[in-house]
């Protein structure tokens, strides 16, 4: 079997996030799948059928199997190139390299205001709104340098009923209209660099913040990236680069 690490959401290599990327000839075992993931030890790794017709694929963090990941679908599109049909735990999702970037197309989730006290989780942090989600709590700080420098309580966090908390302000940069950071704990991911998944809350909520369906974000974690988004709807378009850094055999 292939296996390829791509980092995705960037152009750089050893920037944005890392994914596994598995080729399957035929289905496999959640539970193999689940030792792979946990051997890579990278945020998610993404296992996909390569038959013909729309491509059964799964992600699975060093924890769990969860029900949708960006970037490692980002990825999969990367490697496998041109359009892509994927059939996954949330429907059918289609990927398309182009010019370097890839475009995916993917349920929008958008969040309503919860009562949620999450301010003691997040020192430093002027929560300004709490909304949730289907599988999130989105926090919206006062500025983006207060999620740049925010260092969260990560075991209060992983006693949370959420997948995730997306940290998240206004931009700060040129051509970057909010910032965000993500951390998972409960699914075995303290921080996840760069989250395509949250993108797909964090579409629908500045797009009506800022009154535009195309938006820059940037999630400001250590390695970084940049993603694309454009609300369509019940839909919302994410677009990224990616850079593959290995390429090798899985033998077991």
């Amino acid at each position: 079997m292939r296996l390829y690490i791509v980092d995705a959401f960037t152009d750089t290599p050893f920037a944005g996030n890392a994914a596994g990327v598995v080729l399957l000839d035929e289905p496999a075992d959640a539970a193999w799948m689940q030792s792979v993931a946990a051997e890579l030890k990278h945020p998610e790794t993404a296992f996909v059928e390569v038959g013909e017709g729309p491509r059964p694929l799964r992600w699975f963090t060093p924890a769990v199997e969860v029900d949708l990941c960006g970037h490692a679908t980002l990825a999969t599109g990367h490697i496998l190139g041109g359009e892509q049909v994927f059939l996954t735990r949330s429907g059918e999702l289609r990927t398309r390299a182009d010019d370097g970037w890839v475009h995916m197309d993917f349920p929008a989730d958008p969040s309503e205001t919860a009562e949620d006290d999450v301010a003691a989780a997040l020192p430093g942090v002027t929560v300004e709104g709490v909304l949730r989600g289907k599988t999130d709590i989105l926090v919206r700080a006062s500025t983006a340098a207060e999620v740049r420098a925010v260092k969260p309580d990560l075991g209060v966090i992983a006693s949370w009923p959420a997948r995730c908390v997306i940290v998240t302000a206004p931009g700060d940069k040129p051509g970057i209209d909010f910032v965000s950071r993500v951390f998972g704990p409960a699914v075995g991911v303290p921080e996840d660099p760069v989250t395509g998944s949250a993108h797909c809350t964090l579409s629908p909520y500045w797009s009506r913040e800022l009154g535009r369906v195309e938006l820059t974000g940037e999630q400001a974690s250590e390695r970084g990236g940049v993603v694309r988004t454009h609300l369509r709807g019940e839909r919302v378009g994410l677009a990224g680069q990616a850079v593959t850094v290995m390429s090798g055999e899985l033998v077991v």
